[in-house]
């Protein structure tokens, strides 16, 4: 009797666990009901909308050289604030051969937008802009264009003007220097009209030229500013990358003028004023365009004072407020669109009209400008 309870007891346990089981496995299949598909694709749809644009920058010089790669690198960074796009840079790429690899390596890898910074990657971006149809390619300071390649540049002039005429009224020697890179359009278009700012407040005044034949050498452009000092000049200005010629001013007691950013800190006691670039907004309009594919090849732009791409840094304490007052107007005019800097009479080196009266320089004959004004001293070799 005990044993047929016994196995009673056992039939009855194994009953429960069976049931128990049963229960268990019920929740499970009801879980497993709702569809994974659904959630999956909801998720690729997520991927999609959150891709970025991929926008990359040649730089011919550091990013911490406080000048022109600097100025273009404020402007990457005014593009990443958009929210939707993801960049990359490539600093210190040397003009030639080496560029056009850095440029197509950069192009490999799926860039929307390719923006070349320096003149001497004109030609290595057209060729490698016609291998890679379906990237947009920028290419700064040049004049050769393509399908999907276009040029763009900013008005630098205007700036120059305003910052020769702060230092036309600082000068007691009647002696500027100016520390050049290359003898190119841009750069002597730069000159020239720096030297038109400076005898509009000084007719006496002349600019010596110093050619470094470099973008970016800091000890070769303190050199060419001391070999101006020893000539006598007591305000010294630049188209080169680094701070060096403002400090080789203010050790040497004279003012300065700089380019690119404003490099008072770099020499505070000589620093008058910088011709400065602001490329954020040309930067963020030309990203907006591609990604709403209003973006188009085969274009020149030569961004103004007007349209904010060009400026003047802060005029220092030493600076009186008369000129001051005579520098802002005239900025005030450059800046309402009233760019009359290479209006005529102007007359060249040789004392011959280049300008006729009555005429402004058209912009074609401004972006191949190959001779300087009367009152510059030096070559354009």
């Amino acid at each position: 009797m005990k044993k047929v309870m016994r196995m009673f007891v056992v039939m009855a346990a194994m009953a429960m666990m069976l049931t128990l089981f049963a229960c268990g496995e019920a929740p499970q299949e009801k879980k497993a009901e709702p569809e994974a598909a659904p959630q999956v694709e909801e998720k690729a749809e997520a991927t999609a909308e959150n891709e970025k644009m991929k926008v990359g920058f040649v730089y011919v010089s550091p990013v911490g050289d406080a000048g022109y790669s600097y100025s273009h690198d404020l402007g990457r960074q005014a593009v990443v604030e958009l929210g939707y796009v993801d960049t990359k840079y490539v600093e210190s790429v040397p003009e030639g051969a080496d560029s056009e690899r850095v440029i197509r390596n950069m192009a490999r890898k799926d860039f929307d937008l390719i923006f070349t910074t320096s003149f001497g990657y004109m030609d290595p971006t057209i060729k490698v802009g016609k291998e890679f149809p379906e990237i947009a390619f920028m290419h700064c300071s040049g004049f050769k264009k393509s399908e999907n390649v276009s040029n763009y540049f900013g008005r630098i002039y205007q700036s120059r003007y305003l910052t020769g005429m702060v230092a036309g009224a600082m000068s007691k020697t009647n002696k500027l220097g100016y520390v050049a890179a290359f003898p190119i359009p841009e750069v002597i278009r730069g000159i020239n009209a720096y030297t038109l700012g400076a005898r509009l407040m000084n007719p006496e005044v002349e600019v010596r030229v110093v050619w470094t034949k470099t973008w970016y050498d800091p000890a070769l452009e303190k050199d060419a500013a001391k070999s101006l000092l020893d000539a006598g000049c007591d305000v010294i200005a630049q188209h080169q990358d680094s701070p060096a010629p403002q400090e080789a001013a203010q050790e040497a007691g004279v003012y300065s003028v700089g380019y690119n950013s404003d490099m008072s800190s770099f020499a505070p006691k000589a620093h008058l004023t910088s011709a400065v670039w602001n490329w954020g907004p040309a930067y963020i309009k030309t990203v907006e365009a591609v990604k709403n594919g209003t973006w188009q090849g085969n274009q020149s732009m030569w961004w103004s004072m007007a349209d904010g791409v060009v400026d003047i840094a802060p005029m220092g304490p030493m600076v009186p407020e008369d000129v001051k007052t005579k520098v802002l107007a005239a900025k005030a005019e450059l800046v309402a669109g009233n760019d009359t800097i290479f209006a005529g009479p102007i007359k060249n080196q040789k004392g011959e009209v280049a300008i006729p009266e009555g005429t402004v320089a058209a912009d074609g004959d401004l972006l191949g400008m190959t001779w300087f004004v009367e009152g510059v001293v030096g070559t354009t070799e």
